[in-house]
Order: C-alpha cells, then sequence, then structure tokens
C-alpha cells in the first residue's frame, strides 16, 4: 500500500467511493465535491497496484488547527489497516498542530477506531461540539 497526496482529482473514482460507503449527500453534486478537494488543506490517498482503497481530506490553517473533513476506505478493504494508515499520515504531518479535530459518526466502531488513534471526545476534555445545519 502507498500512502501519496492525492493531486489529480478523478470524479470516477471519487463518485465510486463515496457511494460504497453511504455518503451520498457529498455527491448529489459532484461539481460542489470537487470544489471542496481542490479547497482543502491536504489530500492523501491509499493506492495499491494503482487501485484506490481510500482517501483522507484535511481543512484548517496547517498551523494552530486542522479537521479531518473525510475519511474513507472501500468497504471491502476496510479493517486492513487502511484507514489507520491514512490517519497516522495525517497525524505525522502535522504533529505540531496544536489542535486536530473530526466529526464523526457515534458508532461504537467509530469511536473506538479514533480512539484508538489517541482521539478524545470533547466532553472528556471539557469541551463540547456545535453544528449548523
Amino acid at each position: 500500500m502507498e500512502i501519496k497526496e492525492y493531486k489529480e482529482y478523478r470524479e470516477d473514482e471519487i463518485l465510486r467511493l463515496y457511494t460504497e460507503v453511504g455518503w451520498t449527500a457529498y455527491t448529489d453534486n459532484m461539481a460542489v465535491l470537487r470544489q471542496g478537494y481542490e479547497h482543502s488543506l491536504l489530500v492523501l490517498s491509499a493506492y495499491e497496484n494503482n487501485e484506490l482503497l481510500g482517501i483522507i481530506r484535511v481543512v484548517g490553517d496547517g498551523s494552530t488547527i486542522v479537521l479531518i473533513q473525510d475519511i474513507l476506505v472501500f468497504p471491502e478493504k476496510q479493517r486492513q489497516g487502511v484507514g489507520t494508515a491514512l490517519m497516522h499520515a495525517v497525524l505525522n504531518r502535522y504533529a505540531d498542530v496544536r489542535q486536530i479535530q473530526l466529526v464523526t459518526d457515534n458508532t461504537p466502531k467509530t469511536v473506538a477506531f479514533y480512539k484508538s488513534l489517541g482521539f478524545s471526545e470533547f466532553s472528556e476534555i471539557g469541551c463540547c461540539g456545535f453544528m449548523r445545519s
């Protein structure tokens, strides 16, 4: 597996990835999703034999705060270390950044995954989060 910057946006593989993980709200407007990618601080991809396995997308200033916006791994490649490798690549790149945040589904599987990487729930550190939708 190779982790590398995702520099050339390939709509067909992004559409397939988001669709297969069920994030179809993003694929309703592919032009907006492309803009999101183009304006991201960093997008890393995991490939094996020229096959996309997963993506991680980061937004923020890269100095004081980064937000892991998206991390997606094809369902058949999950639980094989792809997501962990993508997360480690981001955490290593931004090791000196004070705040690395993410928002995720509140399921036992996702909570356990992020806690295994050293993340804490906001409530555990005396904070709360808000979102306007």
